[in-house]
């Protein structure tokens, strides 16, 4: 059976908007979900690097529900260190940071040294962390980011409600050298983390990952093995978001108010 061409066209037509049509349903169905998803993700990293739960470990939405009763999210001021309390679900907490820093009136330019040492250019008006309350794992939790050798580094920093301490540290995402800077996801690495001190009696930077193997343990990493660009891009992230550009006055007050 031979078909003229503007019937062709016209069956052709119809299947291309009765797909596109069957995609945009399923998308938007899904898109709820990968929100959901994404939220779950989120506070898993949020209790891992907490501790108290083990990397890759299963929970149920409602376990995890049941831990964040003693997590507070919290929204602060990068320049005044005032934070408030927000629901994690909510439109406010949602925003990426990072892409609000993109926006005029949304973050403001880093200095040239850190920008440079990090990748990060622009730094948001308003940051994100947690308030960990669950017994025997209290602390802060604060995103970190910036560049490894290859990637952008994406991960939580946690330390003591006194800020002096770190309680641990995880990446949820980058692109580095499996074996080398890949190892930053290495259990063993992030776990000589826990009881480095983070800052000092004045909010200064202490915390240092060192090539090699650390000659003042109280406060510095070993290197990663032939990782150094990465190493050095962790130490840079953390003087950056520790420092009076990024935490610095949030950390400032909650040691004040101790």
């Amino acid at each position: 059976m031979e078909f003229s061409n503007k019937y062709i066209f016209g069956f052709s037509l119809m299947l291309c908007l009765v797909c596109s049509l069957t995609v945009a349903t399923v998308h938007d169905k899904l898109k709820g979900q990968q929100a959901e998803n994404a939220e779950a993700d989120q506070k898993l990293q949020v209790l891992q690097v907490a501790g108290i739960i083990e990397p890759g470990a299963k929970l149920t939405r409602d376990e995890i529900d049941a831990y964040f009763q003693d997590i507070k999210a919290l929204l602060i001021s990068r320049e005044t260190g005032v934070s408030e309390e927000v629901d994690i679900a909510g439109d406010e907490f949602k925003p990426d940071p990072r892409s609000v820093a993109k926006t005029a009136d949304g973050g403001a330019d880093a200095p040239e040294k850190e920008a440079k040492a990090t990748g990060v250019k622009r730094i948001a008006n308003k940051l994100r962390a947690f308030e960990v309350a669950v017994e025997g794992h209290e602390c802060l939790v604060l995103e970190i980011s910036g560049n490894g050798l290859w990637s952008t580094l994406l991960g939580y920093l946690a330390l003591s409600p006194d800020t002096t301490e770190v309680r641990g540290i995880t990446y949820y995402s980058h692109k580095e050298t499996p074996g080398l800077g890949g190892e930053v996801d290495n259990p063993k690495w992030k776990a000589s983390w826990k009881g480095k001190q983070a800052l000092g009696p004045d909010g200064g930077v202490l915390i240092e990952v060192v090539k090699g193997v650390a000659m003042i343990p109280e406060r510095q990493v070993d290197g990663l093995s032939g990782a150094t660009i990465t190493s050095n891009g962790v130490s840079n992230m953390l003087k950056l978001w520790l420092g009076e550009h990024g935490y610095g006055p949030f950390l400032t007050a909650r040691r004040g108010a101790l």
